[in-house]
């Protein structure tokens, strides 16, 4: 048991209920036995909904408050005066052009400092590993630079497209980056001066809980359509509700399901009932993992209008998708970022034109028509799921990143 690698998972809020990807990584992780795991994070989690599989790990969470985020300020002041003078002055010169975030880097640097100090006092600590290239990549720098520990990142999706802020120094030091999409690959190759390794290790989910069924769209009478997605502006749900209104004979037989909470639930009820949708759509809000599969088991279709937000937000390879297709549930989605990485148009599922809601009303009015077509997307969405998103595969890829890049440097 002393001989095993210890490695810190570091993230910015714990738990969350639309990172449950995470929690399911760091199950797989512990089920191989070859990794002791701790679990690390910097700000108080948001949600009121936790999923029960999370409950375990945050029992053991380490979340320090900024009065211990001082007292690991002080310590390396006294151990690592000018790795601390550096670590000041790299992350202020990083991030001064963006007042507000540097107000929040800055908060991170003295909580990563409480992280850095438990690090410093636990040698059995052999690497950090983070998950989003923005405030726990940050923390995790941090530390390697005053507790000398390695450290990696996984990129996701606003973390590389809204702010990449000192995003060229985390790859330069890091000793590996994962990221989730090809897409996203290519833009962290083009930071990457330094040759650090950059591998697409892909999000993956337990087939085992997500019984497919092939299934056929009725011809006739309602028909459940199904969308999970946070209520925020990126996952593109004003343009759904556009499409349920002006779409064709076949999107007026829709009945939609949302699940998911966020800030824009307000605007959105009342751009349902400003389009007549009241009683074709429910908020059903955000829910547990077993009731998200068992709304995939009954949905006729799933559907994720993803668009680009006004910030830069927008999706890296949505996880719901993953979700979708490994039950069997007929997809339609956009055409961005990374998700012609999992839909690909008339193969696994449809893709429309991202913020086009007549086209996204044609590929749904497309799928519901052509029943054939719905037949072979579900038969090769659950085998791309199988062959490219099965979480223990996956997360082996990634074991064997830590045996190769961490195991190596103890």
């Amino acid at each position: 048991m002393t001989n095993r690698t210890r490695i810190a998972y570091l993230v910015s809020r714990f738990p969350q209920t639309s990172e449950t990807f995470i929690v399911r990584e760091l199950d797989a992780l512990r089920l191989r036995g070859t990794f002791d795991l701790e679990l690390y994070s910097l700000f108080p989690s948001p949600d009121t909904v936790h999923h029960e599989v999370a409950r375990r790990w945050t029992a053991m969470l380490l979340r320090p408050d900024l009065r211990a985020g001082i007292g690991g300020l002080l310590w390396a002041l006294r151990r690592r005066p000018r790795a601390l003078l550096d670590v000041v002055s790299t992350v202020l010169r990083e991030h001064r052009r963006r007042p507000r975030i540097l107000v929040r880097a800055v908060i991170t640097l003295v909580l990563a400092c409480a992280h850095a100090r438990h690090i410093a006092g636990n040698p059995a600590i052999s690497h950090i590993h983070a998950h989003y290239a923005t405030y726990p990549a940050l923390a995790a720098w941090v530390c390697h630079r005053l507790a000398d520990v390695g450290y990696s990142f996984t990129a996701h999706a606003h973390d590389l497209y809204v702010d990449d802020s000192m995003l060229r120094t985390k790859v330069t030091d890091a000793r590996f980056v994962v990221t989730i999409s090809r897409f996203n690959e290519e833009i962290l190759s083009g930071l990457n001066n330094s040759g650090t390794p950059i591998k697409v290790v892909h999000c993956g989910i337990d087939l085992s809980r997500y019984r497919f069924r092939e299934r056929t769209i009725p011809r006739s009478g309602p028909v459940t359509v199904l969308c999970v997605a946070s209520l925020q502006e990126y996952k593109g749900h004003r343009f759904l509700l556009e499409a349920l209104a002006t779409g064709g004979p076949q999107t007026s037989r829709i009945r939609l399901d949302l699940i998911g909470a966020g800030h824009l639930e307000t605007q959105l009820r009342q751009q349902a009932a400003s389009l007549g949708l009241t009683d074709r759509v429910r908020f059903l809000g955000a829910r547990d993992e077993a009731y998200v599969a068992q709304a995939l088991a009954d949905a006729d279709l799933f559907v994720l209008p993803s668009v680009i937000a006004r910030d830069g937000q927008m999706e890296g390879l949505p996880v719901a998708l993953m979700e979708a297709l490994a039950s069997g549930v007929p997809t339609v989605s956009t055409e961005l970022s990374g998700i012609p990485e999992i839909i690909v148009n008339e193969v696994t599922g449809l893709l429309a034109a991202a913020g086009d809601s007549a086209a996204l009303a044609d590929a749904l009015e497309s799928m519901m028509t052509d029943p054939d077509l719905a037949q072979r997307c579900t038969r090769r969405g659950r085998s791309l799921v199988e062959q490219e998103f099965d979480l223990d595969r996956n997360v082996g890829t990634l074991a064997d990143l830590f045996e190769q890049f961490v195991t190596e440097t103890r």
